[in-house]
This record gives C-alpha cells, sequence and structure tokens, in this order.
C-alpha cells in the first residue's frame, strides 16, 4: 500500500529547511525530502523518507510513484541566478526540464488516487526586466503583470515555469476528445530577496544583503558588488516559509490567479549597510560593484505590489525591517557563530 506524503525538492537549500523544519513542528503529514546531496542528519530526521537524487531522473520519479501517494509537492530545487548565468543551458534544463518532470508527476498522483495535487512553485522577482533606473524609480510598487521581461536565463525559466504551472491547471491537452482535468493545481509566489538567519547565501543575485551580515558576524571584510543606491526588495525566511504555506493552505475557491507577488520592505544597500554597521562596530564593508551583476538587479523593481496575495489568502508579513533585523536576524547570526546549535527557520503552515 503506497504511503500518503508530501513532496520536497531542493530540500536542504535555504527554504527547503525551514519549509521541512515547520511541518516537523506542526507534524502535518509525512514529508518526502528529495536533494542532489544527502541531508544532513539532523534535517534528515524530520522527514520521513530522504532521497539523494536528480529530478531530471524520470526513472527515479516513476520508483517515487510506485511508492508513494503524493499528495502536495513543494518544486523548491533549482539553479539560482548567478550560477544559471554561467551554465544558461544546464539552468534551463534543471529549472524547466525538472520542473515539467514534476508536473507530470502531480498529473500522474492525481490520476492515480483521484484527488487533486497542489504544486507549489516559488519564483522570484528575477522575472521582471525594468529597462532602466529612471523607469525602475517611477514604477515604484510593481504588479503581477507588469514588466515580465527577464534578462537572465533563471528570470526566463521562472516565467517560463509560471505559465506552464497555469496551462497545467487551467488549459492542459485542451483539444483533446477525452479531456479531463490535469488534478494539478499549481500555485506560486514571486519571492523578493530573501535573507536568512541560519543557512548561508547559495548562489542568488540579491544574496549581497545576506553575504553583507554573515561576513560582518564573521568579523570578515565585504566587498558588495552592487552600487550603494541599489534597492529591491526582501524579506526574512520566516515570512518565505509563512507565505508558501498559507498560499498552499489556501481554499481554492479565493485564488484569483495563480501567481503572487509577496513583499515585506525595501531597502537600498547603503541602508542596509547603515543597519549592518550600527549592529557591528567594526564591520568593514565596502562597495566594489561588479557591473554586470549590479547591472542585473537593478532591472528588478524597487518593490512589489502585493494587494492580490492580502486580498485573496490574507497574506501579511510577520517582520519588517526593524523587527527582521532585531528580533530575528541579529540575534539569530550572533548565535549561529558562536556555535549555538542550529534553531529553525519555520513558521507554521496556514
Amino acid at each position: 500500500m503506497r504511503k500518503p506524503a508530501t513532496l520536497v525538492t531542493g530540500a536542504s537549500g535555504e527554504v527547503g529547511q525551514g519549509l521541512i523544519d515547520a511541518y516537523a513542528a506542526r507534524g502535518d503529514g509525512e514529508i518526502i525530502a528529495l536533494d542532489l546531496r544527502p541531508l544532513d542528519a539532523g534535517l534528515a530526521a524530520r522527514c520521513g523518507a530522504t532521497i539523494a537524487g536528480d529530478i531530471l531522473d524520470e526513472n527515479l520519479l516513476q520508483r517515487l510513484v510506485s511508492e508513494y501517494e503524493i499528495q502536495a509537492i513543494y518544486h523548491l530545487a533549482a539553479l539560482l541566478s548567478t550560477r544559471a548565468e554561467y551554465t544558461p543551458d544546464t539552468a534551463h534544463r534543471v529549472n524547466v526540464n525538472g520542473t515539467l518532470n514534476l508536473l507530470k508527476l502531480a498529473h500522474e498522483q492525481a490520476r492515480w488516487h483521484g484527488r487533486t495535487v497542489v504544486f507549489n512553485f516559488p519564483s522570484s522577482i528575477a522575472v521582471y526586466g525594468l529597462p532602466d533606473l529612471a523607469t525602475k524609480i517611477k514604477a515604484g510598487r510593481v504588479s503581477e503583470d507588469e514588466h515580465n521581461v527577464p534578462t537572465t536565463m533563471y528570470g526566463c525559466n521562472k516565467l517560463y515555469c509560471e505559465h506552464l504551472g497555469r496551462y497545467f491547471t487551467r488549459h492542459y491537452r485542451q483539444l483533446a476528445a477525452d479531456r479531463t482535468p490535469s488534478g494539478v493545481d499549481f500555485r506560486s509566489v514571486r519571492f523578493p530577496g530573501l535573507i536568512s538567519a541560519f543557512t548561508l547565501p547559495s548562489g542568488g543575485t540579491s544574496d549581497y544583503a545576506a553575504e553583507m551580515i554573515h561576513a560582518a558576524a564573521e568579523g570578515k571584510p565585504y566587498a558588495c558588488f552592487v552600487s550603494r543606491d541599489a534597492r529591491i526588495p526582501f524579506m526574512a525566511m520566516p515570512d518565505a516559509i509563512k507565505a508558501l504555506t498559507q498560499l498552499a493552505h489556501a481554499p481554492a475557491s479565493s485564488l484569483s490567479r495563480r501567481v503572487y507577488n509577496v513583499g515585506a520592505f525595501s531597502l537600498s544597500a547603503a541602508e542596509l549597510q547603515d543597519r549592518v554597521l550600527a549592529a557591528f562596530h567594526g564591520a568593514r564593508i565596502t562597495f566594489e560593484p561588479d557591473l554586470q551583476r549590479a547591472a542585473i538587479v537593478d532591472t528588478w523593481p524597487e518593490d512589489v505590489d502585493d494587494s492580490a496575495a492580502r486580498a485573496d489568502w490574507g497574506w501579511k508579513p510577520d517582520f519588517d525591517a526593524d523587527r527582521a533585523f532585531e528580533e530575528y536576524l541579529l540575534p539569530n547570526i550572533r548565535g549561529f557563530y558562536r556555535g549555538k546549535e542550529r534553531p529553525c527557520d519555520a513558521a507554521e503552515p496556514g
């Protein structure tokens, strides 16, 4: 008899760790964790099963289908923005083909057990592509349907996968004579730059914020690769977990769209520096813009309009900039570098 479970891909990443902690704290069903590399023992202990494998391995995915009754999927595995620019072909295979494989798996599972599979997909502000700084400043808070002309492979991948999810949910095999709904309920949050107190940055173009704080806490100098004036929205990791799980548990009848912006606070790199210097006296932070990476950040909005998420499923961040630094980032990062046991980034699902 197949075992009911929720599948989490990219389980050892920043969001995956927080998500698994959240589900373990709530006791909200069994987690099957899939990642390219084995999970550390503490994280693995929170899961019903862990699998080291590749989302491009269709044989592995078929084995999952045969062993588990997958009722929901959190598809977090991705090749992030900076690394994707160096290997765009690989990024497309991982980010697009991998997502297509998981959407097909969700469809097969829904057809097998006769219930809808909720497919949760984190997207990114990388899907935006504002043409110049003047337009960026004038645009202010950008809605989901504006400026969707990304300049990076990662942004292109994420935007296309949003459309794939919408297709599977609403239009799957629309010309087939025996057409039936796919059984996939695709839901996506477009995250701003995420900052975690407990996991180190891993290749995102917005990671300069987290890198700045972690370097100061370690007593290391940091050369920021964007200009002092660069401004994008950010979010503390517990709010990211809250947004992802809250949307996953929202009634389908309340949703007016498949993809939602979520926001928390917006800071310039200079404002980040000021907060870090106030917290870590003597921190050495300089600005040495990498013109190409900085140019990517300049195509992303200063802030996002998340009014649809607030109206449809009650989104409201717990952490503004002050609370994110004072109650989450600074005390926990200090504790992290004193060698304390890793707490969790989790917020309760729903």
